[in-house]
């Protein structure tokens, strides 16, 4: 019997295992020289022109046009090499450049080589990260950058950690161990074994932190929301206040959230003030860096996170700042008393042995909420090893130079205006069209400038110039928050972006 033409083994296989091993290797030399072109397509495709500042940022198309020119039905049987490679050179055609020097839409952007390829690896080994017999190699090299990250954060005795998926996940950690921390029973026993629990956390905070509340069914009305200053910092007093409000309220204050480098401003709370605020009260500080940690790595520009060698645990992403390849975070905390182990194990037999022939200490599986994890902290290893500790300092110098260059030719253009002076890389600015230049400053002006951003916007993502996010604050009208990562933008980039933004929105 001859093969199906979708590979599948026939029965004239099954009864000559010699033909079945014979076909199982030309599969394998098809499967090989299909991965070969798709790289090279990728290499071509998603590398170099997503990459070309002469490209477009991205192909826009309305989910109805998308739908007719991709190819999205799923089908009985398989299709040819040929379809399945031109599958995947849409798939990058249509898709977001988010490495390319204009995209400025994220906390994330640019192309990092060396993280790519880890990348790469990681998705071909495909391996777990909960038992060092399934992942030796990586298990090593996760314990070894989470030790070298306390040691910047200045934790000179250690302490424990894990990557995981999203700095979502690692705040939804910190609140867990928190509580556990504070009523071990909780965990057998749930809400009914301990009093009303109160989070706090800044307005500026990332949503995150309420979503861990919800999840863990603390609730969203126990986060108590503390005051931010005009820059978007915790006020430490008005912290104080809150926590008195909850003990006078009968509930028990345990977790205080702070933030550094807040989504929008790019923000960093007195972690030093808040520190004295949750000795005096005995409550976990945890510190949400999942955008400013990579300020840990500048000489130049740590100062920003005074004080984080004090806290209980800490949040961190590396794709943002730090360029990792998606998704790259990291929970660490101070504890070394295996808390992390305590509050999450469940000691599957399957997967824990304690009888193994190897150090079962490094099994961390059971420290995680997930079962299946990836080897997420090779792809920072890797490019940490090629490039240094110095060399990422200096990537972080340039991009907060970058970002001052662009606040300072904000100042002096006519038509612009920035919302605040940037303390990181976050630039927020509004701009004004011709037509309301003349206005007085007044509510009517607010008003229409408020529906400049979302026009500039959609014109500039259907012309695929270039990619930058706008937002409304508080009471203040929509304004562009741009931020600035990547090493591959120059001064003639952010010009560009000026130039581009007046160009498209002059006619308003």
């Amino acid at each position: 019997m001859e093969k199906h033409m979708n590979g599948q083994i026939t029965v004239g296989e099954l009864i000559n295992p010699e033909k079945c091993y014979l076909s199982a290797a030309v599969d394998m030399e098809a499967a090989e020289n299909f991965i070969q072109q798709a790289m090279d397509m990728i290499i071509q495709e998603a590398v170099k022109k997503g990459t070309n500042v002469k490209e477009k940022v991205c192909e826009w198309r309305s989910p109805e046009q998308l739908k007719e020119l991709l190819d999205l039905e799923l089908k009985d049987t398989g299709e040819s090499e040929s379809k399945i490679l031109q599958c995947c050179k849409d798939a990058i055609r249509y898709s977001v450049k988010t490495s390319h020097p204009r995209f400025f839409n994220q906390l994330f952007a640019g192309m990092e080589p060396h993280s790519m390829v880890a990348s790469f690896i990681t998705e071909a080994i495909k391996t777990s990260l909960y038992t060092y017999e399934v992942a030796p190699v990586f298990t090593l090299m996760e314990d070894v950058v989470l030790r070298t990250m306390m040691e910047l954060i200045g934790w000179e005795d250690g302490g424990d950690g894990l990557f995981n998926p999203g700095g979502s996940m690692s705040n939804m950690y910190a609140v867990n161990l928190a509580r556990y921390s504070y009523c071990p029973d909780f965990k057998e026993n749930g809400i009914y074994s301990s009093s009303r629990l109160v989070m706090l956390t800044s307005q500026e905070a990332h949503y995150s932190i309420s979503k861990a509340a919800a999840l863990l069914g603390l609730g969203t009305k126990n986060v108590y929301v503390v005051p931010s200053d005009y820059r978007g910092k915790m006020i430490p007093s008005a912290l104080e206040e809150k926590i008195q409000l909850a003990k006078r309220e009968g509930a028990v204050p345990f977790f205080v959230n702070v933030t550094a480098g807040t989504t929008v401003f790019g923000a960093f709370d007195p972690i030093e003030e808040i520190a004295d605020i949750c000795e005096k009260h005995n409550l976990w500080l945890h510190v949400d860096a999942c955008w400013g940690g990579g300020a840990l790595m500048s000489k130049k520009h740590k100062h920003l996170l005074n004080g984080i060698q004090r806290v209980n645990s800490v949040a961190w992403n590396l794709h943002k700042m730090l360029m990792a390849t998606l998704q790259c975070s990291a929970f660490l905390v101070r504890d070394k008393t295996c808390l992390l182990q305590r509050c999450h194990c469940a000691g599957a037999t399957y997967l824990f042995q304690q009888d193994k022939f190897y150090d079962v200490s490094y099994d961390t599986g059971d420290k995680s909420v997930q079962c299946s994890r990836k080897p997420d902290a090779f792809k920072f290893w890797l490019m940490w090893k090629a490039v240094g500790t110095k060399e990422l300092g200096r990537r972080v110098d340039r991009a907060l130079a970058m970002a001052k260059y662009l606040a300072q030719e904000i100042k002096k253009r006519e038509g612009f205006r920035l919302v605040i002076e940037p303390e990181f890389a976050n630039v927020c600015f509004w701009y004004i069209p011709p037509s309301l230049r003349n206005v007085p400053d007044c509510p009517e002006l607010w008003k229409k400038l408020h529906a400049v951003a979302p026009v500039v916007k959609e014109r500039m993502m259907k012309s695929g110039s270039m990619m930058i996010g706008y937002q409304k604050h508080g009471d203040k009208a929509n304004f562009f928050r741009m931020v600035v990562i990547s090493p591959q933008v120059n001064r003639q980039d952010l010009d560009f972006v000026l130039d581009e933004i007046h160009s498209l929105g002059r006619d308003l």
